[in-house]
């Protein structure tokens, strides 16, 4: 069954086939470290992880490669305001590199509590400076580059297909940069940006510092990702992924410099995921809307519920974000665990082994497993419809005509996809923060403040959890 996916660089659904047989070559944007990621970053790296392992269902072997941006990442996105890694390492009074340590330790953490795949090859801006300069100095002698006082910038009028990815009139990208003009008059046109900053004016004191042919200074933000995509995976690649907001600027400004290098395209298929929408607004660090994966587990979220709600929506769609819709997700992540509990009780482990090697090799399918196998490849091989996808999952677990091993392993070969771990469950766990909000109901209800113990019982039913009140104490069920 064919592969697509829709490519935004063509803006039509088209049939992947990698460069190198059964072998893909996937970029992915990775965080700029200076503060925690926010879940609307998140819905991003699942949406690339259910790609990588969408092609890995198929047979294919991936080679991802992500950039840690640990400098160079201005706070106007583009090429005015201060280094982001710099002003956070001022109001923490850290050094730069023990901010970009920690949070790319605290980063990688929330990865694998969402159950992403850890990218194989992982690398910071800071460990290719010297495969930065080195294409920088190519865009120079080839004059897509020049120098200023201030900066080395790339000359956008240069590159005829400037907006090809974005489809965005230069016009427009004229009048957004306005600032940036007044920041350096010496720049040709207002779009373009900036490879390499020097250490004068504001950056004077930049703390991360190395040497180049147009003295100290620092790369771009844009830079790192066309010397660490070209390093590892070559050029050109297979898939190129990244958040809608990527578009306008960075991937743009990404294809324009890889191409004009080295003269030929950067990445076959471009694929980017929607916004995570709350309060009628994307979730942004600067938008005052910025919520953490933490913040869902203080308040007894597991994080594979987020996960769990971000497959209920298509990748390029944008989901609206809601404390019921993550509560209601919870809610179903754990009718759906008591459910596959169910199913394994309900047959020998022996046999669910058996039968999950059958299904794995694919050579001994029954009808009704190949049957599902197809609907589950005809969505997940369609541009990922996940909802779609899961929809499909639960059909299978109500069903009243699957016999309980094939049932058990058909969710357990779906879930290499979902990685929702449904076959790791050994038992429904308690969290602390579900047995202190039990512990809190109890308390008031001993107080004889009904009121607030009533309010506690519905927000433990609106997390998926049923309380009742026995001679023993309170008794914590699943809903």
């Amino acid at each position: 069954m064919a592969l697509k996916f829709y490519n935004t660089l063509t803006r039509n659904k088209q049939v992947f086939k990698p460069i190198r047989d059964k072998q893909v070559g996937l970029y992915t944007c990775g965080p700029t470290v200076y503060n925690y990621a926010h879940i609307g970053n998140l819905r991003t790296y699942i949406f690339e992880d259910i790609l990588q392992k969408t092609l890995e269902y198929n047979g294919y072997k991936v080679k991802r490669v992500m950039n840690i941006t640990d400098v160079g990442h201005l706070t106007s996105n583009a090429d005015t305001g201060e280094d982001k890694i710099e002003l956070e390492a001022k109001k923490e009074k850290r050094s730069v590199w023990e901010i970009a340590k920690f949070y790319t330790k605290e980063f990688l953490g929330d990865l694998k509590e969402l159950n992403v795949k850890k990218p194989k090859i992982i690398v910071p801006a800071t460990k290719t400076v010297i495969d930065q300069i080195k294409i920088i100095k190519i865009l120079i002698s080839k004059k897509y580059a020049y120098e200023t006082s201030k900066a080395i910038y790339f000359n956008v009028a240069e590159f005829k297909t400037y907006n090809k990815l974005s489809h965005q009139p230069l016009s427009q990208k004229i009048t957004a940069a306005r600032k940036e003009v007044i920041e350096d008059p010496e720049k040709k046109h207002p779009a373009d940006f900036a490879l390499w900053f020097k250490l004068v004016g504001r950056y004077k004191d930049h703390t991360m510092r190395w040497p180049s042919p147009w003295r100290l200074g620092f790369p771009g933000w844009h830079i790192e990702c066309s010397a660490i995509s070209t390093k590892y995976l070559g050029q050109p690649f297979d898939i190129h992924t990244g958040g809608v907001d990527h578009i306008g600027t960075h991937h743009t400004n990404e294809i324009a410099q890889s191409e004009a290098a080295f003269g030929k395209p950067l990445a076959r298929f471009w694929l980017h995921g929607e916004f995570l929408i709350i309060d009628k607004d994307k979730m942004a660090k600067s938008g005052g809307n910025f919520i953490t994966l933490d913040i869902l587990k203080k308040r007894g979220i597991n994080p594979l519920a987020f996960r769990y709600l971000t497959l209920t929506a298509h990748y390029r769609s944008k989901l609206n974000f809601t404390w019921k819709s993550l509560e209601g997700a919870q809610n179903a992540l754990n009718n759906l665990k008591e459910a596959i509990l169910n199913i394994r009780n309900g047959t020998q482990p022996s046999h669910l082994k058996s039968n999950f090697e059958i299904l794995r090799s694919r050579t001994s399918e029954t009808k009704i497993i190949k049957k599902y196998r197809q609907k589950f490849l005809s969505y997940i091989n369609n541009d990922m419809e996940m909802p779609r996808a899961l929809a499909l999952l639960w059909d299978i677990v109500k069903s009243k005509k699957i016999d309980a091993k094939t049932k058990y392993a058909l969710i357990a070969d779906f879930d290499e996809v979902f990685s929702l771990r449904l076959t790791k469950i050994e038992s429904l766990k308690i969290s602390p923060q579900i047995m202190k909000l039990a512990d809190d109901r109890e308390k008031y209800r001993q107080e004889k403040n009904f009121a607030k113990a009533d309010q506690l019982r519905k927000k433990l039913e609106s997390l998926g959890w049923l309380i009742e009140d026995t001679p023993r104490g309170p008794k914590l069920k699943n809903k």
